[in-house]
């Protein structure tokens, strides 16, 4: 396996939770632990992110450290696709699902202690349609969420205010018929899934950044209670978690809804059914801790 490289330039959302506060830490802890910083940037707009990312993958650099949420890190992957460059990260949101999934610490100095000590690791990212995602896309509450949460309701308090907030919306959302392939069930929320976690949780047990699958799960029923007893059932290990959904795996699935529905793709909405799901295999290279043992 190759080592880490020795260089990188930091690429953090100033407008994340964290991110503001954590800048100018991150390249002190950086640079302490021996890695050049070609140039660092504080992007305090989000929509400015993308840009600031292809203008330094430009120079085809050897690493880039992107912090900032899920939503930062699902933006910015696909345009690592055609580089070599290795995508590194700091998880400075609110759920972290992708920093989870990956095994790193979700404090400044275990991440960077990650991108100084890890490896190189090849993993596969998600498709929806032609749009690449890290971690997972969901159909049903996410998306309604994602779409209402007042930005500085997670920036002061973070996943208090996120889940307050879901509680709220919970009052508004509606069951819906999802259709997999020629499958159709009755659904509370769908997780299209790349990884195991969702909005900070362990949820897509047979979901893995290096499967060769993507994992279509329905959580089953028509009535709203059923979702909180599937989340609750899956915080707590319970053995029933397993039946309140329904798991479709494979490189390719047909997903659709009645009514049509938005995605929301690692908490972003950026799609509406009826989409194809896929699988990009091995598609680029991440830092990741060393295996344990």
């Amino acid at each position: 396996m190759k080592p880490l490289p020795r260089q990188a330039i930091l690429v953090v959302n100033a407008k994340s939770r964290k991110g503001r506060d954590l800048f100018e830490r991150a390249k002190e802890l950086i640079t302490a632990r021996g890695i050049e910083l070609i140039a660092a940037h504080a992007v305090p707009d989000p929509d400015q992110l993308r840009p600031t990312i292809q203008q330094a993958l430009a120079i085809d650099p050897p690493m880039i450290i992107v912090g900032g949420g899920d939503g930062t890190l699902s933006s910015t992957v696909d345009d690592f696709v055609p580089h070599d460059t290795v995508f590194a990260l700091l998880p400075l949101g609110t759920a972290n699902s992708f920093a989870r999934t990956l095994g790193i610490p979700l404090d400044l100095e275990g991440a960077i202690d990650v991108i100084a000590t890890g490896e190189r690791r090849r993993i596969d990212l998600g498709m929806i349609d032609k749009d690449y995602f890290a971690n997972c896309a969901a159909i049903g509450m996410s998306p309604l969420i994602a779409e209402t949460v007042p930005h500085n309701l997670k920036r002061y308090l973070g996943r208090v205010g996120y889940l307050s907030w879901a509680a709220w919306q919970f009052l508004r959302f509606r069951p819906f018929k999802l259709t997999v392939g020629n499958e159709t069930v009755d659904a509370v929320e769908v997780r299209i899934a790349n990884g195991p976690y969702h909005g900070g949780t362990e949820l897509v047990e047979d979901a893995a950044v290096d499967s060769g699958k993507i994992v279509v799960q329905a959580v089953l029923g028509n009535a709203r209670h059923r979702l909180i007893w599937s989340w609750a059932a899956s915080i707590l290990k319970l053995r029933a978690r397993k039946r309140t959904v329904r798991e479709f795996h494979g490189s390719e699935l047909r997903v659709a809804t009645d009514p049509p529905l938005p995605i929301s793709i690692d908490g972003e909405v950026l799609a509406h059914t009826p989409v194809t799901a896929r699988i990009a295999a091995g598609i680029i290279e991440v830092a990741a801790p060393k295996p344990q043992g």
